[in-house]
């Protein structure tokens, strides 16, 4: 994927300024420009005279610091629908834990959980602090076409890091068998056919990039997809963990919930969610990219780094 801006959201405190570091961080690494806005940390739109100051002197120690270009939005209003707009023209949207107590939260879900079904790119959600590079980065798959998106999209955040591909086992066909009184010889034969299985398609998507090949490893699991998600970023230690989310709508979301949604509340650490409609394709890029209309700011920017 190749990334060339991020929108990172803030509410100026120090918790809320890791999403900002940890944006900087990618967008060094890519050479993307990091655009920042702020938020309240409920996202209720309010007057705060003081946010625009906040962010222009914190986009400033930004480019001293990591030496990237650094742009602040000037809507300062806090507004979801303010942030998903500004997400529209953007490759990755960087935002931290928001948690929200009200009637909408529960019907509608979390902040990040509406922002998921208006914005086209990924979402990171940075929880940890902000030290260093993401070192192991964790990828959950489940043998779809998606998964192999998820996988590049992994390959490239980081070259330097380790990637981790991880799938469970779903053990209710076993429950099932077990249920129409099959033999426990007939159950060990499907576990260790479907176990086979399993190993030849990770291993698939693992071998699908020969460079990263010797830091690519695999790991299998049974259970809870999401459970054992969360309990295999713990065991790998690993710094981020991608999933992919389908769009739907929040009636579906609240009454079935998601395996990217529990992930995300089941995980301590950083979390990143990709939309299964991404398209990381660059030929699919270069051909949405032109459909799209252009912005002011977008040619700006492009004049900027020719010049440079």
């Amino acid at each position: 994927m190749n990334i060339q801006s991020i929108l990172a959201v803030t509410d100026l405190s120090g918790q809320g300024n890791r999403t900002v570091f940890r944006a900087a961080v990618l967008a060094a690494q890519h050479r993307a420009l990091l655009k920042i806005i702020y938020a309240p940390k409920d996202f209720i739109a309010c007057e705060n005279a003081d946010a625009g100051e906040g962010v222009r002197r914190l986009a400033a120690e930004v480019h001293t610091r990591f030496g990237i270009l650094v742009k602040n939005v000037s809507d300062t209003s806090g507004r979801l629908e303010a942030i998903a707009e500004e997400a529209q023209w953007v490759d990755m949207l960087v935002i931290g834990e928001h948690r929200e107590k009200s009637a909408k939260a529960f019907f509608c879900g979390q902040p990040i959980e509406r922002l998921l079904r208006v914005v086209p790119c990924p979402i990171l959600l940075a929880r940890l602090e902000v030290f260093h590079r993401y070192r192991r980065i964790l990828v959950a798959v489940d043998f779809t076409p998606e998964s192999r998106k998820l996988v590049k999209l992994a390959w490239s955040l980081d070259s330097d890091a380790q990637v981790e591909l991880f799938h469970a086992l779903n053990t209710m066909h076993e429950g099932k068998l077990r249920y129409a009184d099959v033999s426990e010889q007939a159950i060990r034969a499907y576990r260790h056919e479907s176990m086979r299985d399993a190993h030849e398609r990770i291993f698939s998507l693992s071998d699908s990039s020969n460079a990263r090949r010797n830091r690519v490893v695999a790991a299998i699991g049974k259970g809870d997809a999401a459970r054992q998600a969360v309990v295999q970023q713990q065991h790998a230690n690993a710094d981020l963990l991608v999933v992919g989310k389908r769009r739907s709508s929040a009636f579906t979301d609240f009454l079935f919930g998601s395996i990217a949604q529990r992930v995300l509340w089941w995980s301590s650490r950083d979390v990143l969610l990709v939309p299964h409609d991404l398209r990381i394709d660059p030929k699919t890029e270069v051909a949405a990219s032109s459909a799209r209309p252009i912005r002011r700011e977008q040619v700006a920017v492009g004049q900027r780094r020719r010049a440079a």
